[in-house]
């Protein structure tokens, strides 16, 4: 497992902190995992220290869209400071890696005993509700290769390496789109340097480049992060 801190975890007071990892086990996050489902109680909130889960949002049983990202910068479970169990969201391990687990029940206990970790989670939920709108407009009004380049840089950012695995077909689910767009906009993206694509390894090249192909929407979740946690 990686050693890694969960940054919203490591915000809190050194007691606090202590307490709620005690509550907590250390799993792994495995490649297409589905973590929860929407409309159905969660069993238990995850803390990413490696690898990142994607949020999506199922229409009349389409495969869905992606509309959020958590990785260590986050949590999946942030609902319940609003004292709400289940979530809108299914949520789907995207990249494997490790997780603090704590058990829905246990994790109300620690919220009730930690102002801290009750104001965290308020700011946290303000990011994500801001991502969730971001994501929207973007599906909206911006191209596919843009989207392309955004969703790449987010899950560069939540693994850590500069190169991961992803197919064409996971791509399309995520971004919405038909499999032949993302084939036509990687491709783009190939042929200018900012990454290379083979049989599911994708590794970004130039960085700089990637973030001046994507859209506006990358740097305002980064700026929103920034300005609310801090």
């Amino acid at each position: 497992m990686a050693a890694i801190e969960n940054e919203l975890i490591a915000r809190l007071p050194r007691k606090d902190r202590a307490r709620l990892l005690a509550a907590c086990d250390d799993v792994p996050l495995t490649l297409k995992e589905v973590l929860c489902d929407p409309g159905k109680p969660m069993r238990h909130v995850y803390f990413p220290t490696d690898g990142f889960i994607s949020l999506v949002a199922l229409v009349d049983g389409s495969p869905g869209v992606e509309v959020g990202m958590v990785g260590r910068e986050g949590m999946l479970g942030a609902q319940l400071a609003l004292g709400v169990v289940t979530t809108p969201l299914h949520a789907l391990v995207q990249g494997k890696g490790a997780a603090w687990r704590i058990d829905t029940a246990a994790f109300r206990i620690e919220l009730a005993q930690s102002a801290a970790l009750q104001r965290c989670l308020n700011r946290y939920l303000y990011v994500l509700m801001s991502q969730q709108a971001a994501s929207a407009g973007c599906l909206r009004f911006h191209l596919i290769g843009q989207r392309l380049a955004r969703w790449l840089l987010m899950s560069q950012d939540r693994a850590h390496r500069n190169s991961f695995h992803v197919t064409h077909e996971f791509l399309a689910y995520m971004l919405g789109m038909r499999r032949v767009g993302i084939t036509t906009a990687a491709s783009v993206l190939q042929r200018s340097g900012l990454i290379t694509y083979h049989r599911g390894e994708l590794t970004v090249l130039d960085r700089s480049g990637l973030e001046a192909a994507a859209c506006s929407c990358y740097a305002a979740d980064r700026k929103t992060y920034a300005d609310v946690l801090g």
